[in-house]
C-alpha cells in the first residue's frame, strides 16, 4: 500500500471534465478534493474515486465539499479554511468549474444572468486561487480550463454567437492565469491555462447546441410561430431533447395547452403538432452545428473528457509547468477561421458629422485625467450642432467634485451598475430625444503597478463591475435605444437599425520600461472586451442584420508611450459620425 503526500483540488468535479480530472490524479495516487454546487454527484463522484484507489492498491483519501459555488464568497472562505484545519497542504487546484450561461442574443440575456455567467467563471476562478494561497505547497501549480473560444492570436479573435457573457469571462481567465504566473513566480507557484475544444458531454449536447438551434429559429422564425411563441416552447420542450415519443406527445401537450390559454388566437391541437415539429428542427439544427464543427478537427472527434484530464495531468507535472508556466496552451485541434479584425488606423466616411445627432458619453472611471479628457471631447461634440449632449458618471464618493467638473454640460451622475437606474436614463433618452444616436463609454484604467493577489473581494469585485458588467449593461441599453425595446420579443425590428457604440477601454501600461508582470496586469480586462465586442458585433450584424457598429478603442502602445488624446478625440467623433458601418473591428490607434 502506498501513502501519497501529494493532494489535489479540483473545483466543479461531480461529474464531466472535473471529474474526469479528479479519477486521473486519483489513479496517481493524489488525495482528491472534490467540490460542487450538488451534493448527489459529488457523493458518486467520491465512491468512484475510492474505488480506483482500492483497485490502485492506494491510500489516498476523498474528501468532498457540497454547496459550495464557486462565486460564493463565504462558502470558498468556508471552505479552505475547512481545509487548512483538516487537511493542511494542497498541492495543485484546478480551477473547472463553469456554467453554460445563456445561450441567446446579447440583448435578450438578462443583466443578472450575465453577471451569474461571469461571477462562476471568472470571478470563481480568481477567488478559488487567492484563498487557495493560503493552503498551496511552494512547489504548488495553479491549472485553468478555460476555452479555444477565447483563444487569441495577433489580428484574430474568435467570436461565439449568443455566448457574449462567457466569452468575456473566459477571455479575462486565460489573461489571467498569466498575471497570476508573474504575480507570484517569487513563492514557487507556477500558473498554467489550457484551452481545449469542444468536448463530449451533456452539457454540449444536451444544452449549448440545442439552445444554440433554439435561439437561431426564434431569432430567424418557424411556420406558423412568433418569435415569442418560439421562445416559451423551447424553454418548455428543451428538456426532452432526445426523451421517448410518448414523453415528448405529453410535455408537447401541456405546453400547447398553457399557451392557448395565454395567446387566444392560438389552437392547442395545432400548437402541440407546432410545437414538436420546432423540436426535431432543433434537434436537426444541433446536429448540424456538431458535425459542422466536427469537420474543423483534423480527425473529426471532439475531445473525449479523459483528452482534457490527460492534458491537466502533463501540466501539472513538475517539468511541464516548470516548461511552460504563464502560458496558455491550446488544446482543441480545431481550424477555425476568422476574419482579422485588429486594425491601427480608421477606415471611416469622413464626409460624415454629428449634427443633428443624440450623443451619450458614459464613464465609470474617477480619473482625473480622464474626465478632463472627457471634458474637453464633450465641449468639442457640443460645437458640432449635435441634437442633444449627454454625460453620465459613476456614482462614489467623488460624485460631488465629478458633478462640479461637468457643470454646463447635461450631466447625470447615476449608479451605471444599476439595471434600474440605466434603463431609467434611456427611456429618458428615447422620449425626450428618439434615440441614442451615438454611445461612447470610457472604463479607465486601473492601478497596474498593484498586484492583483494583493486584492480583496471588493476590490476585485469592483473590476469586474467597471471592466465587463457594466460595458456589457451600457451596450445593450444602447442597442435597445437604437432599436425599439419590441425587438426583444421581434428579432426583426433589430434589421437595418443604426448607431455607433464606441468602449474606450483600459490603457497600455505607460513607462520607459514596462515589466513583463504589469503588462500581464494590464492584459486582463483588455482580455475581456476583445472577445466580448466581438461576439456581441458578430449577433448584431451576422445574426439580427442590424447596422449597429461596436467598436472597442484600446489606448497606448507597446513602447510605453502617453495615449495621444488628440488622435482618439478625432477618432470617436469620427466613429461616432458614421451611418452605417458593420467592420467588427478592434482599435489600437496609438500603435
Amino acid at each position: 500500500m502506498n501513502k501519497s503526500d501529494k493532494t489535489i483540488l479540483v473545483t466543479g468535479s461531480g461529474t464531466g471534465i472535473g471529474q474526469a480530472v479528479a479519477r486521473k490524479y486519483a489513479k496517481s495516487g493524489y488525495n482528491i478534493i472534490i467540490l460542487g454546487r450538488r451534493k448527489e454527484p459529488l457523493i458518486e463522484a467520491s465512491k468512484i474515486l475510492k474505488q480506483i484507489i482500492t483497485d490502485e492498491k492506494f491510500e489516498s483519501s476523498v474528501t468532498y465539499y457540497p454547496g459550495v459555488d464557486v462565486s460564493d464568497f463565504e462558502a470558498i472562505n468556508a471552505m479552505f479554511d475547512k481545509i487548512g484545519t483538516d487537511l493542511g497542504q494542497i498541492d495543485i487546484i484546478v480551477n473547472n468549474a463553469g456554467v453554460s450561461g445563456p445561450v441567446k442574443i446579447f440583448t435578450n440575456s438578462s443583466y443578472q444572468e450575465f453577471k451569474d455567467c461571469v461571477s462562476i467563471h471568472l470571478t470563481g476562478t480568481f477567488w478559488t486561487s487567492i484563498k487557495a494561497l493560503e493552503v498551496l505547497s511552494n512547489t504548488g501549480k495553479i491549472i485553468t480550463i478555460s476555452t479555444f473560444f477565447t483563444e487569441e492570436n495577433k489580428y484574430e479573435q474568435r467570436p461565439y454567437r449568443f455566448r457574449t457573457p462567457y466569452t468575456a469571462a473566459q477571455g479575462a481567465k486565460n489573461r489571467l492565469s498569466e498575471c497570476l504566473s508573474w504575480e507570484l513566480v517569487d513563492e514557487g507557484i507556477k500558473v498554467v491555462a489550457t484551452n481545449p475544444g469542444p468536448v463530449h458531454s451533456d452539457r454540449i449536447y444536451k444544452t449549448v447546441y440545442p439552445k444554440a438551434a433554439a435561439e437561431f429559429l426564434r431569432v430567424g422564425g418557424f411556420p406558423g410561430l412568433s418569435h415569442k411563441h418560439i421562445e416559451e416552447i423551447s424553454a418548455a420542450l428543451l428538456p426532452y431533447l432526445g426523451d421517448e415519443p410518448e414523453i415528448i406527445d405529453t410535455e408537447s401537450k401541456k405546453i400547447a395547452t398553457s399557451l392557448a390559454k395565454k395567446y387566444k388566437d392560438l389552437d392547442p391541437v395545432k400548437t402541440q403538432h407546432l410545437a414538436k415539429e420546432l423540436l426535431a428542427k432543433i434537434q436537426e439544427i444541433a446536429e448540424k452545428v456538431q458535425n459542422n464543427t466536427k469537420k474543423m478537427i483534423v480527425d473529426n472527434e471532439f475531445l473525449s473528457q479523459e483528452d482534457v484530464a490527460e492534458m491537466v495531468h502533463n501540466l501539472g507535472s513538475d517539468e511541464m509547468s516548470k516548461l511552460l508556466n504563464g502560458k496558455v496552451i491550446p488544446n482543441d485541434r480545431v481550424f477555425y477561421p476568422v476574419k482579422p479584425i485588429v486594425e491601427r488606423t480608421l477606415n471611416i466616411e469622413m464626409d460624415k458629422t454629428l449634427e443633428d445627432k443624440t450623443i451619450l458619453i458614459t464613464t465609470t472611471s474617477t480619473e482625473e485625467k480622464l474626465l478632463n479628457y472627457i471634458k474637453k471631447i464633450a465641449a468639442k461634440i457640443n460645437g458640432l450642432n449635435v441634437k442633444q449632449l449627454i454625460v453620465l458618471t459613476h456614482t462614489d464618493e467623488h460624485s460631488l467634485e465629478v458633478s462640479k467638473m461637468f457643470e454646463g454640460f447635461h450631466h447625470h451622475a447615476i449608479d451605471l451598475g444599476n439595471e434600474v437606474t440605466v434603463k431609467k436614463i434611456f427611456n429618458t433618452i428615447n422620449s425626450r430625444y428618439g434615440r441614442a444616436d451615438s454611445v461612447i463609454h470610457f472604463t479607465g484604467s486601473y492601478d497596474y503597478d498593484k498586484k492583483l493577489t494583493s486584492l480583496d473581494r471588493k476590490g476585485w469585485d469592483n473590476l469586474v463591475d467597471n471592466f465587463v458588467n457594466i460595458p456589457h449593461l451600457v451596450t445593450t441599453e444602447s442597442v435597445l435605444s437604437m432599436t425599439t425595446h419590441q425587438a426583444l420579443d421581434d428579432p426583426s425590428l433589430f434589421k437595418g437599425a443604426k448607431g455607433n457604440i464606441v468602449i474606450v477601454g483600459p490603457n497600455s501600461p505607460v513607462g520607459k520600461k514596462v515589466g513583463g508582470e504589469v503588462r500581464a496586469r494590464s492584459e486582463v480586462f483588455r482580455g475581456a472586451l476583445r472577445p466580448y465586442v466581438t461576439t456581441a458585433n458578430q449577433e448584431l450584424h451576422d445574426v439580427l442584420n442590424s447596422d449597429i457598429n461596436l467598436t472597442l478603442v484600446l489606448p497606448g502602445n507597446i513602447n510605453g508611450d502617453l495615449p495621444d488624446y488628440d488622435k482618439m478625440e478625432n477618432s470617436l467623433i469620427g466613429l461616432c459620425s458614421q451611418e452605417s458601418q458593420k467592420n467588427n473591428l478592434i482599435y489600437y490607434i496609438d500603435e
